[in-house]
This record gives structure tokens, C-alpha cells and sequence, in this order.
């Protein structure tokens, strides 16, 4: 089957190539995938992948061969997919780790999902009740973080998304921020900040946290160090968190409640890209200079 593998030995640092088909274990899905989703995440860190394994962890597609025993969705459904070698013709999750999508949801809507989905769904969930609370998103252009100002504001808060630039803030407004900001200055205090640039962004993103508040660190795109003043991490008052991000264990039924509210028109994919997936290596690049506001989706023909 065809597969995009990392290959270091490449100026890109990705190939798609022939490789053997996957063979599912007792309680997996094999699945015939249509579409995929890139996550900035993993065009960033692509050294860290061993040469010819598969990449990607979002996919969208038709089971060929359910899991031994029947559980799990059956040969013919349209499932939702996280899990490790999504960019492959032919890839095996747990079945804990796929949902079957309604027919009236598109399958490509949902590929894009998963990771900022998941990403977005548990960070704010872990927050406590969002009714009447400000939540302050930066890097909100992504994917992660237009996902995150949809849910937010689906939960009753009052939302400020912060981008880097004017134009990077189009249509943010429309999927629920009360404020769109460039940079953080002149920002009032928040009560849950999901921050996703890291360093300097995260160290005056903390400094904005009202008594009581959370500050979630759920990516580090700026790739530089964040350094705290001394005693800026000590506040009198109700003591504010900061939190880690990483777990994304047993997606099933946030992927169930993401495709529902796919289908009631509550959440939209944050699709900013979308392509065969031969044309990978110009969409990695308009991502990387800043052309997509979201997601890269790939359709796999």
C-alpha cells in the first residue's frame, strides 16, 4: 500500500512511498482511509520519527475488517480515527480509539479533529464550568485554537483569541471570540488561558491569570524558552495553575461528542488547507510560512 514515511535522509523530511499493509491485533480496526489530517505538531518535530515509519494521527475512512470478537464498529462503517500511522492507505486503531460518523456528516469534516479536538475538549473540561468566565486562547488561528474558541464559547465564556498578526485573526469573531487580539497587551485578567506558543507568550499569558485561574500549556510553537521573573509565580490570594497537556488516551467518546456537535452545526473543522495528498510537501510549506489559518487536510486518492 501507499504510505507518507518519515524519511531524514530527505530535504522534506517525509516521503510517500509503497510500504506492507498493517495487520490489526484482536481488539483493532482495519480501515481504509479517505482522508487525513496534519497537525503542525508533527511537521515540527519530524526527526524525532524513526526512518520509514508511517506518520500522521488523524484519518477519517470505511472499516475493511472490524475487531476479532465484534466489538468495535463493523466492516462498511464510516469512522473518525486517532492513532499513530493515519497517513497510509490502509491503517488499524483501537477500537477505543475510532467512532462511527452519522451519514449526513462529511467524512473530510471530521478527519481534522481529533488531535485539537481532544486537545481542546479535555483542557477546557479540566477547567471547571466555563458559564461566565473569561478564557483567553492564544494562538488561536490554529487548529487547535479555533476549535477551542468554538468549545469555550459553546460552554458559556466570554473568549478573547489572540493571534499574531491582523489578517491571522479573520473569522475567529464568527466562531464565537468576543475579542480578537493581536499579542497580549492591554488584556484584563482571565480565569483559563489553553496556551499553545510557549515562551515569552506563556510567561505574560501566567501573568494574566486572576486568583484561582489555570493556565493549560498545550503547545510550545514559538520553540523558544520561557523564562519567569523572579517571584512571578507567587501571587497572594486563591493559588493559580499551570497545567500539562498530553493526555489523549481512549478518544472514543470525545470523538463521539465531537462529531455530534459537528453534525448539529455547534463545531466547525478547522480545515484551512485542504489537498491531494502528493501535494503534501506545498501545503507543510504554506504552513510553515504562515499560509493556513488551521489544518491541513489531505485527501488520499
Amino acid at each position: 500500500m501507499r504510505a507518507i514515511v518519515a524519511a531524514p535522509d530527505t530535504g522534506e523530511g517525509f516521503r510517500l512511498t509503497e510500504v506492507p499493509d498493517p495487520t490489526p491485533g484482536p481488539r483493532q480496526v482495519l480501515v481504509d482511509v479517505r482522508h487525513a489530517a496534519v497537525n503542525s505538531g508533527e511537521i515540527r518535530h519530524l526527526g524525532l520519527f524513526p526512518a520509514g515509519s508511517v506518520l500522521g494521527y488523524d484519518a477519517a475512512g470505511h472499516v475493511v475488517r472490524g475487531a476479532e470478537g465484534g466489538s468495535g464498529p463493523r466492516e462498511g462503517e464510516r469512522v473518525v480515527a486517532f492513532g499513530p500511522g493515519a497517513w497510509a492507505r490502509l491503517a488499524v486503531f483501537d477500537v477505543d480509539s475510532v467512532m462511527v460518523v452519522p451519514a449526513a456528516v462529511d467524512l473530510a469534516e471530521v478527519a481534522a479533529l481529533p488531535m485539537v479536538g481532544i486537545t481542546a475538549l479535555r483542557t477546557l473540561r479540566a477547567s471547571g464550568p466555563l458559564l461566565g468566565r473569561r478564557v483567553l486562547v492564544t494562538g488561536a488561528s490554529g487548529g487547535v485554537g479555533r476549535v477551542a474558541v468554538q468549545l469555550a464559547r459553546h460552554g458559556g465564556a466570554y473568549v478573547v483569541a489572540v493571534v499574531g498578526s491582523v489578517a491571522r485573526g479573520a473569522g475567529l469573531t464568527e466562531l464565537g471570540a468576543d475579542e480578537v487580539v493581536v499579542g497580549l497587551d492591554g488584556v484584563g485578567p482571565v480565569d483559563v488561558v489553553l496556551e499553545t506558543v510557549g515562551g515569552a507568550q506563556l510567561v505574560a499569558a501566567w501573568g494574566l491569570l486572576a486568583p484561582g485561574g489555570v493556565l493549560h500549556s498545550i503547545g510550545w510553537a514559538s520553540g523558544e524558552p520561557a523564562v519567569f521573573p523572579v517571584n512571578s509565580t507567587f501571587a497572594p490570594g486563591v493559588a493559580r495553575t499551570l497545567r500539562s497537556f498530553g493526555d489523549a488516551g481512549a478518544p472514543g467518546p470525545d470523538l463521539a461528542l465531537l462529531v455530534d456537535l459537528v453534525a448539529r452545526g455547534a463545531l466547525r473543522s478547522p480545515i484551512g488547507w485542504r489537498g491531494s495528498w502528493q501535494r503534501l510537501g506545498e501545503a507543510v510549506d504554506a504552513l510553515a510560512h504562515r499560509r493556513v489559518a488551521g489544518k491541513i487536510l489531505l485527501d488520499l486518492d
